[in-house]
């Protein structure tokens, strides 16, 4: 860097979390300073539509974009690379190509590592069940989808103990009910949702207003099997055991995993909590490391509550993207002394529309974390659920593919 005065933020990720905060920090600091974004895929993807992308009504095409062009127009700097280790006291980013780059602040978006090798047998890699958690898994989730139609049989879907992601699982296990109505196969195709929530409707947030009415209501109407407070001990082809004895068999299943931190932030001494998530301050900066912020699915964030069986608590895309706001402005404060934005954890609010196919669930809640305030709650049920979604999804593809976003 030239000038005594100009700094670098490096950002490791861009997904929600760190796209936003590469183009808030962009757009709120001097040009003076640089901005630098690593990850090594070289495109974005709409993580919301891949529910969609195995049933043929997505292609990978649809729902992604190029990263170096947009990053080009908005002046920041991209390196299509994954970082390999940090070094807090010296300052620095070392990549998977050895490349070492010095930062002056560090917002960590990485988002999470998949695990399932906490549960024999999960996954698609090495297991039996599909996911939907990124671009590559819903593809093979769009395979399996076509061999499960040429020979139908019971599905299972969920979300496994420890797992955060409850949206993505109903989501997903609506449509899966939707298409199988439409191919005919209800009476071949029995539906079960598994999950570690203590109730249906509880989606790691203790509940949003009416939630658990709401969703028991589409369940009963759709003719699904609930399980809550569900541990998976083992998949086999063909076969789940849960704990408790029972066995459920299926021809199709889409679980998603627990998640923890990536190999980055867990093997870096102090970063992360023994979950390997990144412990952080009501500013999104570390709690130990001052130069080090962090926001998104890759931040420490403590349940509402204790449940039976573990259940993580989900950062949707707009939580996390809020948590980067907030972390740009406060990297910005300390770059060029502009005043620091507070945001403690349980102010956070939650906005998920749930796609059921030809209709959906709107949920919107204020202090979502806070269960010592009633929250200001609203859930609406109907296709207008689904017309906001598809909305949405060209709404935000559009304008980020331009280094656009809504503050």
């Amino acid at each position: 860097m030239s000038g005594a005065e100009s700094k670098r933020v490096v950002v490791i990720g861009s997904s929600f979390a760190g796209m936003t905060g590469a183009l808030h920090l962009r757009s709120l600091l001097d040009k003076k300073h640089e901005v630098l974004v690593l990850d090594p895929r070289d495109h974005f993807t709409f993580i919301p539509s891949l529910i969609w992308l195995p049933f043929g009504t997505r292609k990978a095409e649809d729902i992604t974009f190029k990263l170096a062009p947009m990053y080009e127009k908005k002046g920041i700097r991209f390196s299509n690379e994954a970082a390999a280790s940090i070094d807090p006291d010296a300052h620095r980013v070392t990549t998977g190509s050895g490349q070492e780059i010095d930062y002056d602040r560090l917002l960590v978006a990485t988002g999470p590592k998949l695990a399932f090798e906490r549960i024999p047998g999960l996954g698609p890699e090495s297991g039996y069940t599909q996911s939907v958690c990124n671009l590559e898994h819903a593809e093979q989730a769009g395979q399996a989808w076509e061999s499960f139609l040429e020979n139908p049989g019971p599905v299972v879907i969920g979300t496994a103990q420890g797992g955060s992601c409850f949206g993505a699982s109903y989501e997903f296990l609506f449509n899966v009910q939707h298409r199988i109505k439409k191919a005919g196969l209800e009476e071949q195709a029995p539906v079960t949702f598994v999950t570690a929530e203590p109730y249906l409707g509880h989606f790691g947030l203790a509940g949003v207003g009416d939630s658990s009415g709401m969703v028991e209501k589409f369940f009963d109407k759709l003719g699904i099997e609930g399980l809550p407070s569900t541990v998976i001990n083992e998949v086999r082809d063909g076969e789940m055991d849960l704990e408790g004895g029972r066995t459920l068999p299926f021809a199709y299943s889409m679980i998603v995993p627990p998640f923890s931190g990536v190999d980055v932030v867990t093997g870096t001494p102090g970063l992360a909590n023994d979950a390997g998530f990144v412990p952080v301050d009501s500013f999104f900066r570390h709690v130990d490391l001052p130069e080090i912020f962090s926001a998104g699915v890759s931040i420490a964030v403590a349940p509402p509550e204790k449940t039976q069986v573990p259940a993580g608590v989900p950062k949707t895309g707009q939580m996390s993207e809020t948590m980067a706001k907030v972390a740009a402005e406060n990297i910005v404060s300390d770059l060029e002394g502009r005043a620091s934005w507070e945001m403690p954890m349980d102010e956070l609010a939650a906005v998920c529309v749930l796609d059921a196919g030809n209709t959906g669930i709107i949920f919107k809640a204020d202090h979502v974390l806070d269960k010592t305030k009633e929250p200001s709650a609203h859930i609406m049920a109907g296709p207008q659920a689904h017309w906001a979604k598809l909305a949405f999804e060209r709404i935000f593809i559009s304008s980020r593919k331009h280094g656009r976003i809504v503050l």
